[in-house]
């Protein structure tokens, strides 16, 4: 059979909040088809976009059980399925697969540093284990353990093991992968500090796996369209460097401290971040609506910016 291929803008979503701190289910729905509507291939729930590590078990589950069952089929339903032991992970890419999943991301356990070798064989067996697509999520910055494309080609001949997503700052490591042809999506992520963007995409990458489309989801499918012409690759450029200062803002603190408190910012339903994750203080966070209006987003989105921000910007 031959494996689910996606390309372009894989967008990890939010997770937003009720003002008692309770998950919002109809917001996450309507974030969820807000960036299917403005050309999102794919949707990441409980990436790290989603704050999963602080969200309970039950939350978790039920967050995939809402979402699941209204799936717009415009686009394909990703769940991030990392857990602290490989039987966490293979307990957590069933329920996914249970409940209507269309595939899950899985990146190696937080904390403990695990071994290249370790990790490899964590694949390996959540891959046996479970019948769904797959993406890997290499992570170092963020979990230690850093694959090497040897580890990584090896996985990628895995019939259940669809996607890449590759969060270093290694060109080379994306050339290597890519030059190998692999039967996987090829992605990386939209950081600008990472730089991993215009050489993927450049190589013959297949998208980005971001949390910008969240706030420029037309741009950010721009960007990640895979160049099959002059075309793409000019119309790649211009969005690219147009949206550069988003970008960094995006990044300005660790994920989804910024993306999250612009999106509020910017009248979109997320809600607050769950403590012990703070919100931008106001001066960052007039920076961003500044960045925003003077891209013309808050008027092609029809955002509503508090007055007091717009005012400031």
């Amino acid at each position: 059979m031959a494996k689910m291929r996606i390309t372009g803008s894989f967008v990890a979503t939010v997770t937003p909040f009720n003002e008692n701190g309770s998950v919002d289910y109809s917001a996450l729905h309507f974030l969820i088809e807000r960036l299917i509507h403005h050309n999102a291939s794919a949707v990441l729930v409980l990436g790290s976009t989603g704050e999963p590590s602080l969200l309970t078990p039950e939350e978790k589950k039920r967050i995939i059980v809402e979402t699941a069952r209204r799936k717009n089929s415009k686009a394909k339903y990703f769940y991030g399925c990392t857990g602290n032991t490989t039987q966490q992970v293979i307990d957590n890419v069933k329920f996914a697969k249970e409940n209507g999943a269309d595939g899950a991301v899985v990146a190696a356990p937080p904390y403990i540093c695990g071994s290249e070798a370790d990790i490899e064989a964590m694949y390996e067996e959540v891959a046996d284990s479970v019948e769904l697509p797959l993406g890997i999520y290499n992570n170092p910055p963020r979990i230690k353990t850093d694959l090497h494309w040897d580890n990584l080609l090896r996985l990628f001949k895995h019939p259940n093991i669809v996607i890449h997503k590759e969060s270093t700052a290694r060109v080379g490591q994306v050339a290597q992968v890519l030059s190998a042809k692999p039967d996987v999506t090829v992605m990386c992520c939209d950081s600008p500090n990472l730089g991993l963007v215009v050489p993927t995409m450049a190589l013959g990458g297949h998208g980005t796996a971001n949390m910008g489309g969240n706030i420029a989801p037309e741009e950010m499918a721009v960007i990640s369209r895979p160049w099959r012409s002059y075309e793409d690759a000019v119309g790649f450029r211009k969005a690219y460097l147009q949206l550069l200062p988003l970008l960094h803002f995006n990044y300005s603190a660790i994920n989804p401290v910024a993306v999250k408190s612009l999106m509020k910012a910017l009248g979109l339903p997320t809600g607050a971040l769950r403590k012990p994750l703070r919100e931008l203080d106001a001066q960052a966070l007039t920076k961003g609506v500044r960045i925003v209006r003077e891209l013309g987003l808050d008027k092609k989105y029809g955002y509503k910016i508090a007055a007091e921000l717009a005012k400031a910007a």
